[in-house]
């Protein structure tokens, strides 16, 4: 009996190191994603970006216990086709989401994002993650291009933008209302979010909140509306910050706070046309529309305790297409080598331990390639105001315009005749990025009435 004990003591002492590697294996879960996308929000439209006016308590303690972004672009200056970019981590004209005229999907659309773009929700299903977008999609209302043909487990939200008719409530598939009562959706929204939460805490998950807001009509409910010194517009991103801050507090409440990584950013710039409507693109230039600096560079906010060091500001170059490669990387989804895709990796910049792997972007409206970000340096080949502004008539510049970006945000000193060199060396490195890039026909363009 004494030598079985020992026997057995001796099996356990040997196999201990093992059984506990296992263990600890088995304790690191796949890390939680949520990605917060907010609608014609502008450059200048948060306090920790430098609105004066407007309240954004959460929104600023999200950049001081994580990492602000100055220099982060979305990947379209228009809804349809920046959603796209988000999700499938290319630019839209690969996909086919771009419009001729960087029209967007409109209710008697009969196209959608199509089924062969693999989504971020696609890639993280297949390893495990539970899927859930809430908000605004704006990929195809009909059924074979709604979030649940797209990698989403659950869908609730409306379809398409709140100012097109008719503007239905849904939950999957169904109708709940038509139209839907927009003084209350930020509240649904935020109460569907943390239901959801509740009810995926024990297993890794992955939640798109595409907000309604800011975009117009605006709306804010009974204990928002008239509270800001900002007005309509304020009162909307104050309730939107609110929201962002249950979110805060549930991840804290379910102890999910040290495994999960929030992004925020928006969808374009700032809808300048709707004047005290609109927001703001700060010091940028120009607004939705376009592609000058005010209509594609974004509030980037990233947030995880523990992995991302708090109270970082970073001035590296990034992007929405960034999100997909980012968040399979760090999920462990493998990308595939037969489809090109415009994001990289930039878990290394989040994390700061490694070089950033993004040198250049691309700004196109429609199919064209309006202008190309090297370094610090943007060439203007076209330039077209954004809506709402001075003519809308699109201008070829040759030379291309050539901006010192991170001297010049505002984009006021052309300096194509002081660099020629530097002018060169831009049109070259967008030479290259074209040369990968075959134009899909555009789904935006298959729409007719029903």
């Amino acid at each position: 009996m004494l030598r079985r004990t020992q026997r057995v003591l001796v099996a356990l002492a040997v196999s201990l190191p093992f059984l506990i590697d296992i263990t600890s294996a088995s304790a690191e879960k796949q890390p939680n994603f949520i990605i917060i996308f907010a609608d014609d929000l502008g450059y200048g439209d948060l306090g920790c970006y430098g609105n004066p006016t407007i309240a954004t308590p959460n929104l600023d303690r999200m950049a001081a216990e994580g990492m602000k972004f100055t220099q982060f672009y979305s990947a379209a200056c228009v809804c349809t086709p920046s959603r796209a970019a988000l999700m499938t981590g290319r630019v839209p004209v690969r996909s086919g989401m771009y419009g001729d005229k960087s029209r967007v999907l409109f209710p008697n659309s009969l196209s959608g994002l199509q089924a062969k773009e693999r989504t971020i929700a696609e890639g993280l299903k297949s390893v495990g993650y539970q899927t859930a977008c809430v908000g605004k999609w704006h990929l195809g209302h009909l059924p074979d291009y709604l979030p649940t043909e797209h990698g989403f487990d659950y869908y609730y939200g409306i379809p398409y933008s709140n100012d097109m008719k008719p503007c239905p409530l849904m939950r999957n598939t169904e109708v709940l209302e038509e139209p839907a009562d927009q003084t209350t959706l930020t509240r649904r929204y935020t109460e569907e979010i943390l239901s959801f939460l509740d009810d995926a805490k024990d297993e890794p998950f992955f939640l798109y909140y595409a907000q309604t807001f800011p975009h117009v009509p605006l709306f804010a409910s009974d204990d928002f509306l008239g509270k800001s010194r900002r007005g309509l517009y304020g009162d909307v991103v104050e309730e939107l910050d609110w929201s962002v801050g249950a979110i805060f507090e549930k991840l804290r409440e379910l102890k999910l706070d040290k495994n999960t990584l929030v992004l925020f950013t928006s969808d374009n710039g700032p809808w300048l046309i709707k004047q005290q409507e609109g927001g703001t693109a700060g010091q940028l230039k120009d607004g939705k529309g376009c592609t000058w600096e005010g209509g594609m560079r974004e509030p980037g906010l990233a947030w995880w305790p523990g992995k991302i060091p708090a109270g970082s500001v970073n001035p590296e170059l990034a992007s929405t297409l960034d999100y997909l490669p980012t968040l399979f990387a760090l999920a462990g989804v493998a990308t595939t080598p037969d489809r090109r895709l415009d994001g990289v990796d930039m878990s290394p910049i989040l994390l700061q331990n490694g070089p950033n792997n993004r040198k250049g972007m691309p700004f196109y409206r429609g199919s064209e390639l309006m202008a190309y970000r090297h370094g610090p340096w943007k060439v203007h080949f076209f330039t077209q105001a954004a809506y709402g502004r001075e003519s809308r008539n699109r201008v070829e510049h040759d030379p291309p315009l050539l901006f010192n970006l991170e001297h010049d945000p505002s984009e006021r000193f052309n300096l194509n005749e002081e660099y020629p060199e530097v002018l060169a060396e831009v049109i070259q490195a967008a030479k290259e990025f074209e040369s990968t890039v075959k134009i899909a026909p555009s789904e935006l363009e298959k729409r007719e009435a029903k």
